[in-house]
């Protein structure tokens, strides 16, 4: 009897295998490949895996054209690589980027991130939970998780985060019910909005809202929501100052619903858009379909995520009311009630929201939206871009209508079970 392959030997198999389909890899001794990789979900067309790239995970695909490790090494772990896709070099992990979307050396991308068609960043990004629409530029040196971004129109009108910028998404109370949105789903998947520009050397404290439009010049912290259109926000003077501080104390626990339930609706929204939408354009064939099937994964374990960090601060409100009573002494029976009423009915909210993943709209406006979907793929094919930015400005119209009428739907449904706050 022959002796069991290895691992090892199962890669190079593959490895051997993609070789001959046409996969370049001008060093293939420095490069690795994981026993659980299929051959058949790496395109033979144009794809370059250079040396030191690591590439493991059997949820992986990379299709034509893609070019992995240019500048430094990098690790595919279970990411969906589309079209062109420029992955220069550091840690790709459960992650799905649409066609011609890019990333320099140095990145660090985790879990649940969706970067869409054209959105890229420069040299050492961090994201994790980050969704990027289409041509969303990030500089270099950016730590930028738990977040959605829109904005922009084309290549030379996109949404822009300067480098050595900090999505702070981590509270002194220890927990991430943080994320932010910058502009929305409802009206970014149109791209006709205005692009958004953060200016370098600032940070965003989540969660926080802003609107397109929206400049924040270099060197700012934004800590307040910008709802307002076209909005320049400058920094100011630093202020130093000293006040109490009480972990756990939650005084803003209204904003914090407000904001989740928000970015929670927009994400459901997006999911519906991948199926109701995208799907018509990914279905040429078994990559498209794995691609398209990532991306829907990827909006699915972001709405897991926001969840499961709501869920955990609904759990602090009985500790959140003691330390009330310890720290300022006199509490009112309407905070206790909001404190009380958010723990004891967290499961029914989490329930609400779940069952909300199944809506989908007022029917005919869904209907009607989806019959100009159905014209515009006969126009451009499967040029999701070219479709999208084809449609009149009554076509357009009609696409935000529906998706906002879902998004405000979710938000009453899960604000219902909330009375005390007082939220609409």
């Amino acid at each position: 009897m022959g002796a069991k392959m290895t691992d090892i030997d199962k890669g190079r198999e593959i490895l051997k295998r993609l070789q001959e389909k046409g996969v370049r890899i001008p060093c293939p001794e420095g490069v690795e490949i994981g026993a659980d990789i299929s051959s058949e979900k790496i395109s033979g067309d144009g794809v370059e895996i250079h040396a030191g790239c690591r590439i493991y995970g059997a949820h992986t695909l990379i299709m034509a054209g893609a070019q992995l490790g240019y500048e430094a090494p990098a690790t595919i772990h279970n990411c969906q690589i589309g079209r062109d896709v420029r992955l220069g070099g550091g840690f790709f992990d459960r992650s799905t980027f649409l066609e011609k979307s890019s990333m320099g050396s140095g990145a660090q991308i985790r879990e649940a991130c969706l970067l869409e068609e054209g959105a890229r960043g420069a040299h050492t990004v961090g994201l994790k939970h980050t969704i990027l629409f289409p041509f969303v530029t990030l500089g270099g040196l950016i730590n930028f998780c738990d977040c959605l971004m829109a904005g922009g129109t084309d290549e030379k009108n996109h949404s822009e985060v300067g480098s050595s910028y900090i999505h702070f998404n981590y509270t002194p109370n220890q927990d991430k019910a943080t994320p932010s949105l910058m502009g929305d789903v409802t009206r970014g998947v149109i791209l006709n909005q205005s692009p958004i520009f953060l200016g370098g050397q600032g940070g965003l404290v989540g969660p926080v809202m802003l609107e397109y439009g929206t400049v924040v010049a270099a060197g700012t912290i934004v800590r307040k929501d910008i709802l307002k259109k076209n909005v320049m926000l400058l920094g100011h003077p630093s202020i130093s100052k000293t006040m109490p501080f009480h972990m756990g104390l939650y005084s803003n626990i209204k904003r914090i619903i407000k904001l989740n339930t928000i970015y929670i609706a927009n994400l459901i929204a997006l999911r519906r858009w991948y199926l109701d939408v995208r799907s018509k354009f990914m279905e040429s064939g078994p990559m498209e379909s794995a691609l398209h099937k990532g991306a829907v994964e990827k909006i699915e374990m972001a709405l897991e995520e926001r969840l499961k960090r709501l869920g955990e601060v609904a759990a602090m409100m009985p500790g959140s009311i003691e330390t009330y009573q310890e720290a300022v002494g006199a509490i009112s029976e309407k905070t206790i009630l909001k404190k009380k009423e958010f723990h004891e009915r967290w499961q029914e909210m989490e329930h609400a929201f779940k069952e909300c993943y199944d809506m989908k709209g007022e029917p005919l406006k869904r209907d009607r939206f989806l019959e100009v979907i159905e014209r515009s793929t006969g126009r451009s094919g499967s040029d999701y871009i070219a479709a999208i930015k084809g449609f009149s400005e009554k076509e357009s119209g009609m696409g935000v209508t529906w998706l906002q009428g879902l998004v405000d739907e979710i938000k009453r449904k899960a604000w219902s079970l909330l009375p005390s706050l007082g939220l609409q």
